[in-house]
């Protein structure tokens, strides 16, 4: 079951097109070394990628291009990237302590409140801070989020997405990396694979298949393990929830659209958004669209 969920849900995480640097900074909190950029000035927005397991250099292209209006920031969540943790074992990758790390970086930032842009897993840590912190959040967007609780593991269609040779090539590459062969050949060959499912263009599978290459499946295998045992889920804590939330979601993500339809229904100040043409990268698949929706919405609760 372990194996399963590393394919099907490892890359919710994956990102974009590396594009544009800013200046890395690094703070010590909770047992950790936590990692972050900050691109532009403005009001305050962090993105917080997917995963678990993922860094967030495949985020720098959004962080850049969402900069020309507001700050915006990324960072390496725990155990990730160049976010070093002092012990590393499944009792120090959590969503609790995922939540206090973002609590870290808003206090040493002087932030009294900011936005969220939570992408696929992200989204579901950002809903989670949501319910620890709602006082310091300003407004959520929730990028093909995985959602408010676990119902997304019977809502993820991979199959369905992939041809019958794609298929079978993950099925074979996959099997290879299970045996033990974690060779970065037989990575790249199943994230080409893999990568169509998440893409409506797929002229961006070559650095989507590359970007599959870095996750942590062991950390990913943590993140859920936890979001298990506390049996996630935000819905009836976050159904008083007053503040503005974008919800975006491709109609041709692998994630049913139902994940974003239940948000809006319990979200009291939420809008939803279904793109046509879009799977799971909005930014990529639709990047005119989605970055109006953005800035008309930062617009409106600035």
């Amino acid at each position: 079951m372990a194996k399963k969920t590393f394919i099907y849900i490892l890359i919710l995480s994956v990102a974009s097109i590396p594009l544009g640097f800013a200046q890395g900074y690094t703070i010590e909190a909770n047992g950790a070394k936590l990692h972050y950029k900050i691109f532009g000035k403005g009001e305050p927005l962090l993105i917080i990628n997917g995963g678990p397991g993922m860094n967030s250099n495949g985020f720098a292209e959004m962080a850049k291009n969402l900069a020309e209006n507001y700050q915006t920031i990324i960072y390496d969540q725990r155990g990730t990237g160049q976010s070093i943790l002092s012990n590393r074992d499944h009792t120090a990758v959590t969503m609790d302590w995922m939540v206090k790390d973002m609590e870290a970086l808003r206090k040493y930032l002087k932030l009294e409140e900011w936005t969220l842009l939570g992408h696929s897993f992200g989204g579901m840590l950002a809903y989670y801070y949501a319910t620890k912190h709602p006082e310091r959040v300003k407004a959520m967007i929730q990028s093909s989020s995985g959602g408010m609780d676990l119902a997304l593991l019977s809502l993820i269609n991979l199959r369905d997405k992939l041809s019958e040779m794609e298929w079978d090539s993950l099925q074979h590459y996959q099997s290879q990396l299970n045996e033990g062969d974690t060779s970065y050949a037989t990575q790249l060959k199943r994230g080409e694979f893999m990568a169509p499912a998440y893409l409506y263009n797929r002229k961006h599978i070559p650095v989507l298949a590359e970007r599959l290459t870095q996750g942590d499946s062991q950390l990913n295998g943590w993140v859920w393990a936890d979001l298990r045992k506390i049996n996630f889920d935000t819905k009836e804590t976050l159904s008083s929830f007053e503040k503005p939330v974008l919800i975006i979601h491709g109609r041709n993500d692998l994630l049913d659209e139902a994940v974003a339809e239940t948000a809006h229904q319990i979200l009291p100040n939420s809008q939803l958004e279904l793109l046509d043409r879009c799977a799971h990268y909005g930014w990529l698949d639709r990047p005119d669209v989605y970055y109006k929706l953005i800035d008309t919405f930062m617009s409106h609760i600035n």
